[in-house]
């Protein structure tokens, strides 16, 4: 009996492992990632896992060996990094576009909008750190573009990630900060403070690509597949365009 029962554990944790792939995914979209795996899910029966951090130190941890089936990037640049470098069995595709937001949970007025970050009374400003993060280059490209960045720079706190820079502004370590508009339009973070969208002429839209791994060659691609091309269903184009994205064509 005991014998039998081992058997089904071990068969049952066999099987839920070929239902679940691991998908690397950019801070900005972390929360549409939730609603996009809880509506594949229930849709397939497949488990979708998140690994969440910034899209350089992703990307460099799949240089490592890293075991995820599919990165979605909040950039083109690093997908096809590791398109060229044979990482990746598919095309970098863009699955949606993101944009900037100042957000404040503080009593902050932004009626200025970026300029509101020469103001005096505002000492310190998150935003995710270039190096590693896309959003991070868009948002010292709308600074430096209405020419306050230097002006401003001495007050900016680099977070390591979306992530952090909105643990930052949503703690109140921060006066404001820079962010995606995913994050203010999520469930979680909804009606949280306020905030203001960056004017468009400031910068580039963050075209976010997606791949699929090669990894994903020897574990589950065929659950990888179906979600890749989920990614572009109407379904899910329907849940990006919930949280703020702008849909490609």
């Amino acid at each position: 009996m005991k014998k039998m029962i081992f058997i089904l554990v071990l068969l049952f944790s066999v099987n839920s492992f070929a239902k679940m792939i691991t998908v690397a995914v950019a801070a900005n979209a972390q929360y549409a990632m939730k609603a996009l795996s809880h509506a594949f899910t229930k849709k397939t029966g497949i488990y979708v896992q998140s690994v969440v951090s910034s899209s350089g130190k992703l990307t460099a941890m799949i240089k490592s060996g890293a075991p995820f089936n599919l990165f979605l990037s909040a950039n083109m640049k690093y997908p096809m990094y590791l398109y060229k470098h044979n990482l990746a069995i598919t095309k970098p595709k863009v699955y949606a576009k993101g944009s900037l937001v100042l957000w404040t949970l503080k009593k902050v007025s932004l009626k200025d909008k970026i300029d509101t970050l020469k103001n005096p009374s505002i000492l310190t400003v998150a935003i995710p750190n270039p190096a590693n993060a896309p959003y991070g280059v868009q948002a010292v490209n709308a600074m430096k573009n209405v020419k306050i960045f230097t002006d401003v720079k001495s007050k900016i706190i680099y977070a390591d990630s979306i992530a952090q820079t909105n643990q930052y502004i949503y703690s109140k370590s921060v006066d404001l900060g820079i962010t995606a508009k995913s994050v203010v339009m999520s469930p979680k973070m909804k009606n949280k403070g306020h905030y203001i969208d960056i004017a468009p002429s400031l910068y580039n839209f963050l075209r976010q690509g997606v791949v699929v791994l090669k990894y994903a060659d020897t574990s589950n691609k065929l659950a990888t597949m179906k979600f890749y091309h989920f990614i572009f269903s109407k379904q899910a184009r329907s849940i990006f365009k919930q949280f703020g994205y702008i849909l490609p064509k």
